[in-house]
Protein backbone atom coordinates (compact mmCIF):
# COMPACT_ATOMS: atom_id res chain seq x y z
CA UNK A 1 0.00 0.00 0.00
CA UNK A 2 1.48 3.58 -0.62
CA UNK A 3 0.10 6.71 1.52
CA UNK A 4 0.03 9.49 -0.94
CA UNK A 5 1.18 13.10 0.37
CA UNK A 6 -0.27 16.21 -1.48
CA UNK A 7 1.85 19.27 -1.86
CA UNK A 8 0.03 21.96 0.47
CA UNK A 9 -1.27 24.79 -1.45
CA UNK A 10 -0.56 28.12 -0.01
CA UNK A 11 -3.02 29.61 2.94
CA UNK A 12 -3.80 33.30 2.32
CA UNK A 13 -6.79 35.17 3.27
CA UNK A 14 -9.78 35.45 1.34
CA UNK A 15 -10.66 38.25 -0.38
CA UNK A 16 -14.65 38.71 0.32
CA UNK A 17 -15.04 41.87 -1.17
CA UNK A 18 -13.61 40.38 -4.65
CA UNK A 19 -16.11 37.94 -4.33
CA UNK A 20 -18.81 40.45 -4.15
CA UNK A 21 -17.68 42.81 -6.54
CA UNK A 22 -17.25 39.64 -9.03
CA UNK A 23 -21.06 38.53 -8.03
CA UNK A 24 -22.25 41.96 -8.72
CA UNK A 25 -20.66 42.25 -12.25
CA UNK A 26 -22.03 38.61 -12.84
CA UNK A 27 -25.66 39.47 -12.05
CA UNK A 28 -24.86 42.91 -14.78
CA UNK A 29 -23.91 40.23 -16.99
CA UNK A 30 -26.02 37.86 -16.82
CA UNK A 31 -29.32 39.99 -17.32
CA UNK A 32 -27.93 41.88 -20.35
CA UNK A 33 -26.83 37.82 -21.68
CA UNK A 34 -31.04 37.01 -20.74
CA UNK A 35 -32.20 40.39 -21.96
CA UNK A 36 -30.75 39.91 -25.50
CA UNK A 37 -31.90 36.50 -25.85
CA UNK A 38 -35.24 37.20 -24.62
CA UNK A 39 -35.59 39.53 -27.47
CA UNK A 40 -35.14 42.86 -25.40
CA UNK A 41 -37.34 41.45 -22.54
CA UNK A 42 -36.08 42.68 -19.56
CA UNK A 43 -38.13 40.48 -17.41
CA UNK A 44 -37.25 37.83 -19.23
CA UNK A 45 -33.82 38.42 -18.56
CA UNK A 46 -33.80 39.17 -15.22
CA UNK A 47 -35.18 35.56 -14.65
CA UNK A 48 -32.94 33.68 -16.61
CA UNK A 49 -30.30 36.01 -14.65
CA UNK A 50 -31.65 34.55 -11.58
CA UNK A 51 -32.07 30.81 -12.10
CA UNK A 52 -28.18 30.62 -13.85
CA UNK A 53 -27.22 32.58 -10.56
CA UNK A 54 -29.04 29.65 -8.87
CA UNK A 55 -27.81 26.97 -10.29
CA UNK A 56 -24.27 27.86 -10.73
CA UNK A 57 -23.98 29.28 -6.95
CA UNK A 58 -26.24 26.54 -5.22
CA UNK A 59 -23.16 23.86 -7.41
CA UNK A 60 -20.09 26.03 -5.75
CA UNK A 61 -22.25 26.26 -2.56
CA UNK A 62 -22.35 22.55 -2.24
CA UNK A 63 -18.53 22.39 -2.90
CA UNK A 64 -17.49 25.06 -0.31
CA UNK A 65 -20.03 23.08 2.64
CA UNK A 66 -18.60 19.85 1.82
CA UNK A 67 -15.16 21.45 2.33
CA UNK A 68 -16.25 22.92 5.63
CA UNK A 69 -17.80 19.84 6.83
CA UNK A 70 -14.15 17.75 6.10
CA UNK A 71 -12.42 20.79 7.44
CA UNK A 72 -10.77 21.37 3.96
CA UNK A 73 -9.90 24.73 3.73
CA UNK A 74 -11.35 27.30 0.69
CA UNK A 75 -12.90 30.69 -0.59
CA UNK A 76 -16.38 31.22 -0.94
CA UNK A 77 -17.46 30.76 -4.72
CA UNK A 78 -16.24 33.35 -7.06
CA UNK A 79 -18.17 34.29 -10.08
CA UNK A 80 -16.81 35.16 -13.38
CA UNK A 81 -18.61 37.72 -15.20
CA UNK A 82 -18.20 37.95 -19.55
CA UNK A 83 -19.30 39.21 -22.22
CA UNK A 84 -20.41 35.83 -24.10
CA UNK A 85 -24.29 34.37 -25.13
CA UNK A 86 -24.89 33.45 -20.87
CA UNK A 87 -22.98 36.36 -19.47
CA UNK A 88 -20.39 34.16 -17.83
CA UNK A 89 -17.17 31.71 -17.37
CA UNK A 90 -19.49 30.31 -14.72
CA UNK A 91 -18.13 30.45 -11.19
CA UNK A 92 -15.69 28.43 -9.24
CA UNK A 93 -13.94 27.83 -5.48
CA UNK A 94 -10.20 27.81 -4.67
CA UNK A 95 -9.48 25.01 -2.14
CA UNK A 96 -6.57 26.05 -0.09
CA UNK A 97 -5.77 22.84 1.67
CA UNK A 98 -4.74 19.39 1.35
CA UNK A 99 -8.00 16.61 1.09
CA UNK A 100 -7.75 14.41 3.42
CA UNK A 101 -9.42 11.05 2.49
CA UNK A 102 -10.88 9.45 -0.36
CA UNK A 103 -14.43 9.74 1.27
CA UNK A 104 -13.64 13.72 1.68
CA UNK A 105 -12.28 13.51 -2.00
CA UNK A 106 -15.54 11.94 -3.67
CA UNK A 107 -17.68 14.19 -1.76
CA UNK A 108 -15.46 17.28 -2.65
CA UNK A 109 -16.29 16.03 -6.17
CA UNK A 110 -20.46 14.97 -6.30
CA UNK A 111 -21.58 17.91 -4.03
CA UNK A 112 -21.37 20.44 -6.91
CA UNK A 113 -23.52 18.73 -9.82
CA UNK A 114 -25.83 16.91 -7.71
CA UNK A 115 -26.75 20.26 -6.12
CA UNK A 116 -26.61 21.98 -9.44
CA UNK A 117 -28.78 19.37 -11.30
CA UNK A 118 -31.37 19.70 -8.49
CA UNK A 119 -31.88 23.13 -9.47
CA UNK A 120 -31.59 22.85 -12.86
CA UNK A 121 -34.56 20.58 -13.12
CA UNK A 122 -37.03 22.39 -11.99
CA UNK A 123 -35.88 25.57 -13.64
CA UNK A 124 -36.41 23.55 -16.49
CA UNK A 125 -39.69 21.91 -16.05
CA UNK A 126 -41.10 25.71 -15.15
CA UNK A 127 -39.76 26.93 -18.47
CA UNK A 128 -40.72 24.34 -20.62
CA UNK A 129 -44.15 25.45 -19.36
CA UNK A 130 -43.79 28.64 -20.25
CA UNK A 131 -42.46 27.91 -23.69
CA UNK A 132 -44.77 28.24 -26.73
CA UNK A 133 -45.43 25.78 -29.68
CA UNK A 134 -44.63 28.37 -32.91
CA UNK A 135 -44.44 28.04 -36.48
CA UNK A 136 -40.37 26.96 -37.43
CA UNK A 137 -38.49 30.13 -37.95
CA UNK A 138 -35.11 30.95 -38.74
CA UNK A 139 -33.06 30.32 -36.21
CA UNK A 140 -29.16 31.80 -35.42
CA UNK A 141 -28.57 28.90 -32.64
CA UNK A 142 -29.83 25.10 -32.68
CA UNK A 143 -29.17 23.84 -29.20
CA UNK A 144 -28.60 19.75 -28.48
CA UNK A 145 -30.93 18.56 -26.16
CA UNK A 146 -29.56 16.51 -23.42
CA UNK A 147 -31.50 12.90 -23.06
CA UNK A 148 -32.75 14.56 -20.01
CA UNK A 149 -34.41 17.31 -21.42
CA UNK A 150 -35.69 15.49 -23.79
CA UNK A 151 -37.08 12.88 -21.33
CA UNK A 152 -39.09 16.07 -19.51
CA UNK A 153 -40.15 17.27 -22.56
CA UNK A 154 -41.81 14.66 -24.00
CA UNK A 155 -43.46 14.12 -20.55
CA UNK A 156 -44.58 17.68 -20.65
CA UNK A 157 -45.67 18.66 -23.74
CA UNK A 158 -48.19 17.04 -26.88
CA UNK A 159 -45.92 16.00 -29.94
CA UNK A 160 -44.75 18.68 -31.91
CA UNK A 161 -46.64 19.04 -35.37
CA UNK A 162 -44.09 18.92 -38.64
CA UNK A 163 -43.55 22.56 -39.55
CA UNK A 164 -43.67 23.93 -36.04
CA UNK A 165 -41.04 23.99 -32.93
CA UNK A 166 -40.50 24.86 -29.53
CA UNK A 167 -39.84 28.38 -28.77
CA UNK A 168 -38.16 27.80 -25.56
CA UNK A 169 -38.71 30.15 -22.69
CA UNK A 170 -35.29 32.32 -21.02
CA UNK A 171 -35.69 29.42 -18.44
CA UNK A 172 -35.41 26.66 -20.51
CA UNK A 173 -32.15 28.27 -21.88
CA UNK A 174 -30.98 28.74 -18.54
CA UNK A 175 -31.43 24.95 -17.15
CA UNK A 176 -30.03 23.87 -20.56
CA UNK A 177 -26.50 25.79 -19.38
CA UNK A 178 -27.06 24.48 -15.85
CA UNK A 179 -27.20 20.76 -17.14
CA UNK A 180 -23.99 21.39 -19.86
CA UNK A 181 -22.45 22.64 -16.32
CA UNK A 182 -23.11 19.78 -14.51
CA UNK A 183 -21.81 17.64 -18.00
CA UNK A 184 -18.53 19.03 -18.64
CA UNK A 185 -18.13 19.32 -14.36
CA UNK A 186 -18.26 15.65 -14.50
CA UNK A 187 -16.35 15.10 -17.32
CA UNK A 188 -13.99 12.12 -15.49
CA UNK A 189 -10.85 14.51 -16.24
CA UNK A 190 -8.08 16.03 -14.24
CA UNK A 191 -8.88 18.03 -11.34
CA UNK A 192 -12.55 18.13 -12.69
CA UNK A 193 -15.55 17.03 -10.26
CA UNK A 194 -15.91 14.07 -12.31
CA UNK A 195 -11.77 13.60 -11.80
CA UNK A 196 -12.42 13.68 -8.52
CA UNK A 197 -14.97 11.42 -8.07
CA UNK A 198 -12.64 9.04 -10.42
CA UNK A 199 -9.52 9.61 -8.48
CA UNK A 200 -11.71 8.39 -5.51
CA UNK A 201 -12.43 5.30 -6.91
CA UNK A 202 -9.30 4.67 -8.94
CA UNK A 203 -5.12 4.60 -8.67
CA UNK A 204 -3.39 6.98 -10.69
CA UNK A 205 -2.72 5.35 -13.46
CA UNK A 206 -6.13 4.38 -14.15
CA UNK A 207 -7.34 7.75 -13.79
CA UNK A 208 -5.27 9.33 -16.09
CA UNK A 209 -6.66 6.28 -18.36
CA UNK A 210 -10.13 7.40 -18.07
CA UNK A 211 -9.03 11.00 -18.21
CA UNK A 212 -7.73 10.77 -21.83
CA UNK A 213 -10.89 8.81 -22.24
CA UNK A 214 -12.95 11.50 -21.49
CA UNK A 215 -10.71 13.99 -23.35
CA UNK A 216 -12.22 12.17 -26.27
CA UNK A 217 -15.10 11.99 -25.44
CA UNK A 218 -15.53 16.23 -25.13
CA UNK A 219 -13.70 16.26 -28.30
CA UNK A 220 -16.39 14.39 -30.26
CA UNK A 221 -19.35 16.19 -28.34
CA UNK A 222 -17.70 19.56 -29.94
CA UNK A 223 -17.01 21.17 -26.44
CA UNK A 224 -13.18 22.26 -28.41
CA UNK A 225 -12.50 24.31 -25.83
CA UNK A 226 -12.61 22.20 -22.80
CA UNK A 227 -11.14 19.76 -24.52
CA UNK A 228 -8.02 21.85 -25.73
CA UNK A 229 -7.89 22.68 -21.77
CA UNK A 230 -8.30 18.43 -21.09
CA UNK A 231 -5.31 18.14 -23.80
CA UNK A 232 -2.94 20.32 -22.23
CA UNK A 233 -3.28 19.04 -18.81
CA UNK A 234 -2.61 15.66 -20.02
CA UNK A 235 0.72 16.79 -22.11
CA UNK A 236 1.80 19.08 -19.48
CA UNK A 237 1.15 15.92 -17.05
CA UNK A 238 -0.63 17.46 -14.47
CA UNK A 239 -1.24 14.61 -12.08
CA UNK A 240 -4.34 14.06 -9.54
CA UNK A 241 -2.06 13.75 -6.07
CA UNK A 242 -5.26 12.08 -4.49
CA UNK A 243 -6.45 12.62 -0.80
CA UNK A 244 -3.52 12.46 2.11
CA UNK A 245 -4.53 9.00 2.59
CA UNK A 246 -5.11 7.39 -0.50
CA UNK A 247 -5.38 3.81 1.24
CA UNK A 248 -8.75 3.58 2.98
CA UNK A 249 -11.75 2.79 1.08
CA UNK A 250 -14.96 4.60 0.24
CA UNK A 251 -18.01 3.79 2.07
CA UNK A 252 -20.60 1.77 0.23
CA UNK A 253 -23.23 4.51 0.42
CA UNK A 254 -20.28 7.23 -1.63
CA UNK A 255 -19.94 4.22 -3.96
CA UNK A 256 -24.17 3.73 -5.00
CA UNK A 257 -23.92 7.57 -5.35
CA UNK A 258 -20.70 7.25 -7.99
CA UNK A 259 -23.13 4.70 -9.87
CA UNK A 260 -26.02 7.41 -9.63
CA UNK A 261 -23.63 10.09 -11.02
CA UNK A 262 -22.69 8.03 -13.70
CA UNK A 263 -26.30 7.95 -14.82
CA UNK A 264 -26.53 11.82 -14.47
CA UNK A 265 -23.37 12.30 -16.91
CA UNK A 266 -25.18 10.10 -19.52
CA UNK A 267 -28.19 11.92 -19.40
CA UNK A 268 -26.77 15.29 -19.30
CA UNK A 269 -24.69 14.02 -22.47
CA UNK A 270 -24.78 16.71 -25.49
CA UNK A 271 -23.19 17.86 -28.72
CA UNK A 272 -22.05 21.50 -28.47
CA UNK A 273 -24.77 24.29 -30.12
CA UNK A 274 -24.07 24.62 -33.81
CA UNK A 275 -23.80 28.30 -34.94
CA UNK A 276 -25.82 28.64 -38.25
Amino acid sequence: YRIGIAERPEVGESRIHLNVILFIATIATTIFAGYTFAGHNLVDGIAFAFALLAILGIHETAHYYAARKHEVKSTLPYFIPAPTLIGTFGAVINVKSPIPDKNSLFDLGFSGPIAGILVAIPVLIIGIHLSKIVPIASQTVTLSNPPIISILIYLMLPPIPAGYALQIHPLVFAGWVGIIVTLLNLMPVAFLDGGHIVRSLFTEKIHRLISIIGTLVTLVLGWYPMAVLMMLILVLNKKHPGALDDVSKLTLWRKGMAVVMLIIFILCLSQAPTFL
